[in-house]
């Protein structure tokens, strides 16, 4: 992309290293642990007490590989009450696919501005900057990747239309501000996962005009076209792919970015809920409204889980009760509900946030498996 600015980007002072939020790429400050993890609703601090905007409320979850190799992702949780006035920020190290859960984001990019709001999605590409304004108490999921972008899947035997149509994505209009700041503007750059700080007098939007196809977009989550089984069996769900991060391995993603939206159900002889399963993957799943079909209570909007690779989850006792008695007839499936996953062929490392500091952490999130029993019947022919 080309941009046409009143005054090049290259005017400012030396960056300095800025102390300010939860961000980190250390995946070995705290001892590994396999188990399945889920976490409560992450709070949001309260204004008068504890202003914080979407920088300064960027912790990290999890994630694996580092961004000097150019190859990982990192899972982040942002919570804010406060909007970046007179500071931008930038991502050296890969693209922000941001996911809100609370709150409406108007976010300006140096392309122009985006309204995006839970139900919606965002992509910030690598190197573009940006700031956040905010209506009050806000919360959200952040994937990012390092060393490749975001894309659609592709479609195989599906053809040329389904899932997340190319014509429904949006982009920014140009915008632009010719504004000085005596005060001094802040333009934050993360780099290498830590954040610097430079100061400038003008405002970083003063982009008069641009072209080309590297922007920032948006998507709506409500726009995706739905492919389900409509015979028997359950699909993997693969099927519910909005976007994808490919590796250098056919076949293998280094994160997808995948919804479980409202659908039917009509599929016979089958247990519908999500079958029990080990994954080469690693699964990180969201809740922005609703309540997930597999996991009713517990699994709230705003939380999150975990389920690593190779660690065995599924539905809750509830869950599997209520689906293995249940007449076989069509069904909507999770209206008014958005779930998400993050998933990735990446081992991910909790942070020492993500297990302690947070004190979200679910200890008890095992024993919703707990009263599961065997149903089984060798005289069963």
């Amino acid at each position: 992309s080309w941009l046409y600015r009143i005054l090049p980007s290259v005017c400012h002072k030396p960056f300095k290293p800025l102390e300010e939020g939860h961000l980190t790429h250390d995946w070995d400050e705290i001892e590994p642990d396999p188990n399945q993890l889920r976490w409560k609703p992450f709070e949001i601090p309260k204004a008068p007490q504890n202003k914080m905007d979407f920088v300064s409320g960027l912790h990290t979850l999890c994630g694996a590989g580092e961004p000097r190799g150019r190859n990982g992702i990192a899972v982040h949780i942002f919570v804010c009450n406060t909007s970046m006035i007179d500071r931008c920020l930038y991502n050296s190290d890969g693209d922000f696919l941001i996911v809100p859960q609370q709150g409406k984001l108007l976010i300006t990019t140096e392309f122009g501005k985006m309204l995006v709001e839970p139900n919606e999605i965002c992509v910030i590409q690598q190197g573009m900057r940006f700031s956040v304004e905010v209506f009050g108490e806000t919360r959200g999921y952040i994937l990012e990747v390092y060393g490749a972008h975001f894309e659609l899947p592709d479609l195989g035997p599906i053809g040329a239309n389904g899932l997340a149509n190319p014509r429904d994505f949006l982009v920014p209009v140009a915008w632009y501000e010719d504004r000085q700041v005596p005060g001094g503007y802040t333009v934050i750059s993360k780099y290498q996962g830590k954040l610097f700080a430079a100061q400038q007098d003008y405002s970083p939007y003063n982009v008069v005009a641009w072209h080309g196809n590297y922007t920032p977009y948006k998507y709506h989550l409500e726009k995706f076209m739905v492919i389900n089984a409509v015979a028997f069996d359950h699909a993997d769900p693969s099927i519910f792919t909005v976007l994808t991060a490919k590796t250098t391995r056919a076949g293998v993603a280094l994160a997808d970015f995948v919804i479980f939206p409202p659908r039917w159900g009509v599929a016979n002889n089958t247990f519908r809920p999500p079958y029990y399963h080990r994954n080469c993957m690693s699964e990180f799943m969201g809740l922005i409204k609703g309540h997930y079909e597999a996991k009713e209570e517990g699994f709230q909007p705003g939380g999150g889980s975990l389920h690593s690779m190779m660690t065995p989850h599924g539905p809750d006792a509830d869950c599997f009760e209520k689906a293995s008695k249940a007449k076989l007839e069509p069904e909507r499936v999770a209206d008014g509900t958005m779930a998400f996953m993050f998933e990735s062929s990446l081992s991910l490392a909790v942070t020492k946030w993500g297990l302690q500091t947070s004190n979200r952490l679910d200890k008890n999130y095992y024993k919703c498996w707990e009263p599961l029993r065997s149903h089984f019947n060798p005289k069963c022919k």
